[in-house]
């Protein structure tokens, strides 16, 4: 047994079971897909943090399956919530970066900061692409959207376009973009297409889950797909300002409030001519606001829940929680902290893509029961599919595994898992990819060269370079990562004939 913040967990890994479905195809499960944005892999209660409060979610936690080595397909938004659509890597659909990218639009004076201009990157979702709700819509599923979306900056390749019947407040932006004193916030007015106007400061997290809930309850005898894809915590740090003193007083509760919050390591950074250096790194999870934010998601998805058995449809709801990427900490207000993985958002170190990953699923997972295989975004598609027991329609073109084989207790026919993100993400990193076998993980930095390799049983925190130790491990590794990278037609950056530094 494992025991994290007060819950005891089964290892399904090591101890099988044998639980089986007794639906049939007119008994389909519904799903509920939550996605959370920006949210880090120790930002959640049950993987340890003691100053964030999650009770919603360790109880979802606790009732399902949680996936310790649950990774995002990218250190951004965009491509990652491309994976999580249509159950392929970010590159076969162009989709790199986040839309647009810190290099769009550029002068060549403001290029002049980067070392390599990166590919061109897609700013909308293919419409050949088979996105999870046109998917089961074509089997009888009702189908909604709630939330962020960011995979489409023209209006056509928004969530109705993309086989969601209904699409409350996904559009083209990634963060809120509600109005407080001349500036962006979650208080209505929302400014949002997608999403009318509530009373004077109403709060998006409230008025997405007041929706989603509304919706469900007219679905009746269909079975549905609600994605509800939460705008939280992505910047602007705005949560309801009557939960921030209890924070506040946690803080000084628990000494956190007279630590340093700011690492002084790379201060010369701000020394450096090239201002795409200019970044800190939070070194203790002691923001009160952030987690006040955190704390009305958690509520928000107690809703949910509550909802769920209330109305007796948990017994047939698959339900899906993870987010896009991980927690902010070296840029922007670094309002949180991943240690001990390295780095946050924008980084393919464990900071930047490994994040919380739950999969709940009547009849088939067991409360309580615990993975270690690492699984990707991009598995989530075919394993709800999979689930619902609908066949997918593009089998021979999806990336991903379903995740089904270790529900039961058996092994996943799969040696390497990958990534790449040839764009700047503005937040000290650089473009690189990296790839993932067994407990290896190796790093290709495109400036330079460089690789890293890490064994990331013994060194979760991605501090020792075995690259000259192991090398021809690392030779391996990088040979699958290149072919990787022909096989999706992954594209690359170039050297920058404007580069100043």
């Amino acid at each position: 047994m494992i025991k994290k913040a007060g819950i005891s967990f089964i290892v399904a890994t090591v101890y099988g079971f044998g639980c089986q479905t007794t639906k049939t195809d007119d008994q389909r499960p519904n799903v509920v897909f939550i996605v959370v944005d920006d949210y880090g892999w120790m930002d959640t209660g049950f993987q340890g943090s003691e100053f964030y409060e999650t009770p919603n979610l360790d109880k979802l936690a606790a009732e399902g399956m949680i996936f310790t080595n649950g990774y995002a397909a990218s250190g951004v938004c965009s491509p990652s919530r491309v994976s999580l659509l249509t159950g392929r890597y970010p590159p076969r659909s162009g989709i790199t970066d986040w839309i647009k990218g810190y290099q769009a639009d550029q002068t060549p004076e403001q290029l002049s900061r980067y070392a390599m201009i990166g590919p061109e990157n897609v700013y909308n979702l293919p419409h050949d692409e088979i996105a999870i709700a046109r998917a089961l819509k074509d089997v009888g599923y009702n189908t909604c959207f709630v939330g962020k979306w960011h995979v489409g900056h023209d209006s056509l390749y928004w969530p109705e376009y993309h086989g969601f019947d209904k699409n409350v407040g996904g559009w083209l932006r990634g963060g809120p973009s509600g109005n407080r004193e001349g500036n962006r916030s979650y208080y209505s007015p929302h400014n949002n297409p997608r999403l009318s106007d509530g009373p004077e400061d109403e709060f998006l997290t409230d008025r997405l889950v007041d929706e989603s809930i509304a919706w469900m309850e007219m679905q009746e005898d269909n079975p549905f797909l609600l994605y509800l894809s939460f705008y939280v915590v992505h910047t602007p740090i705005h949560p309801k300002p009557e939960k921030v003193p209890y924070y506040e007083e946690k803080a000084r509760r628990m000494g956190l409030d007279t630590l340093p919050a700011f690492s002084t390591d790379f201060e010369w950074y701000n020394n450096h001519p090239n201002p795409r250096w200019h970044w800190k790194e939070r070194l203790v999870q002691n923001c009160p606001e952030y987690a006040a934010l955190i704390e009305s998601m958690d509520e928000n998805l107690g809703r949910v829940l509550d909802y769920l058995k209330a109305s007796g449809l948990d017994k047939n709801t698959i339900v899906v929680f993870t987010s896009d990427q991980g927690g902010l900490s070296t840029a922007e207000t670094s309002p949180t902290y991943n240690g001990p993985l390295r780095a946050g958002k924008g980084w393919l170190y464990e900071g930047g893509i490994r994040v919380p990953y739950i999969l709940k699923i009547p009849g088939k997972t067991t409360a309580g029961s615990v993975s270690d295989v690492p699984v990707h975004g991009i598995d989530l598609y075919p394993t709800i599919l999979d689930a619902c027991n609908v066949d997918i329609p593009n089998k021979d073109e999806i990336d991903g595994l379903s995740l089904l084989p270790l529900v039961k207790g058996n092994k996943l026919d799969r040696q390497y898992l990958f990534w790449h993100y040839p764009h700047y993400g503005e937040k000290g990193d650089a473009p690189a990819g990296a790839v993932r076998k067994g407990d290896y993980k190796l790093l290709e930095f495109f400036e330079t060269g460089e690789i890293e390799l890490y064994n990331l049983r013994e060194d979760i925190s991605e501090l020792n370079n075995l690259s000259q130790v192991k090398p021809e491990l690392a030779r391996e590794l990088l040979e699958e990562l290149k072919e990787w990278r022909e096989e999706v037609g992954a594209k690359m950056p170039r050297k920058n004939p404007y580069y100043a530094y």
